[in-house]
């Protein structure tokens, strides 16, 4: 008798466990692991969130930055963390676009990382420094023809929007570009700025003061219709029929978190979205917000891993 009431001790407090984690969370600092070096768009984005929840938790929720591998190296620290909640990462779209550019990664991503919430959608563009001979997209494509494999574009790392956005116009448009990735937003600008290279694929937001400084002008964005924020830029599927890619972020946690834990940072994620006040915030930024609940963000990213690898496939993109 007593060994039957023990096992059923032991069966009571291992179901009630997780909801216990999750009424008591967070109890100590919380890290937001960011796969992109700081001073971009997605740095910016990081903050706010985190200063958000930390508002929302009463405890501090810290930054971390971990650049590299085309967002790898990020997601893998999360992949690996303890499954508390207490470790959250940022994602963007080349999460679901890694699986298929890479023969290998370090964590499986359905398995090993689990979702929180979409955060919302950005709108990336195609920006020429100043002096670029082509003024739009009409110009771009002509010069392009003329000289196959000469005109250079930057990316913000192999696999993310940026990366694919450049693929899926050479494909599109017939054309040859030569791509020159860099690891993040901050080592673009640097050499985009400097004149080293004379294109790239960059979060819309991040690129308007240079714009309005005049030292980059929009050749058009990669959205399927032009955007409500910046109306005035053309789309590039305007001059290039068909062209779309969409740039958006989210919030992960590790595999194996339990699942009253997950929904409940969900629900706080959300709610944290939702409020008027950062959703003007993250206009400010450049992003729609557009949150999504645990669940449906994790159907959310298999979709996008079958519609990003039916791209890769097509444009025969690749790691460089």
């Amino acid at each position: 008798m007593k060994k039957l009431l023990s096992a059923l001790l032991f069966s009571a407090c291992a179901v009630l466990a997780p909801a216990g984690q999750a009424q008591t969370f967070p109890t100590k600092p919380v890290t937001l692991i960011v796969p992109l070096p700081a001073g971009g768009a997605t740095d910016v984005l990081a903050r706010v969130l985190a200063q958000r929840l930390q508002e929302a938790w009463g405890q501090p929720v810290v930054a971390d930055f971990r650049p590299g591998g085309g967002t790898v190296v990020g997601t893998q620290a999360v992949a690996r963390s303890a499954p508390d909640g207490h470790t959250l990462g940022i994602i963007l779209s080349a999460h679901s676009a890694n699986p298929s550019l890479r023969s290998s990664l370090p964590y499986d991503t359905l398995k090993d990382l689990a979702g929180i919430s979409r955060i919302g959608w950005s709108v990336v563009a195609l920006v020429a420094i100043a002096g670029f001979e082509a003024d739009d997209m009409k110009g771009l494509l002509a010069l392009a023809k003329k000289k196959p494999g000469e005109v250079q574009y930057a990316s913000l790392g192999v696999g993310t929007s940026t990366h694919l956005a450049g693929e899926l116009l050479k494909t599109a448009a017939g054309i040859d570009l030569l791509h020159i990735p860099y690891n993040g937003s901050a080592p673009a600008y640097r050499d985009l700025l400097g004149g080293r290279v004379p294109l790239a694929f960059v979060i819309m937001n991040s690129a308007q003061p240079h714009v309005k400084a005049g030292k980059l002008k929009v050749l058009g964005i990669t959205n399927a219709r032009r955007s409500e924020s910046y109306p005035e830029y053309p789309t590039i599927g305007e001059s290039v029929p068909g062209y779309e890619i969409t740039s958006w972020f989210g919030l992960v946690a590790a595999g194996g978190t339990p699942a009253p834990l997950l929904q409940r940072i969900s629900a706080d994620v959300v709610k944290v979205l939702g409020a008027p006040e950062m959703r003007a915030k993250l206009a400010e930024l450049g992003v729609d917000s557009a949150p999504l609940a645990s669940g449906e963000f994790d159907a959310f990213i298999r979709s996008e891993m079958d519609r990003l690898g039916r791209l890769v496939r097509q444009s025969g993109a690749k790691l460089d």
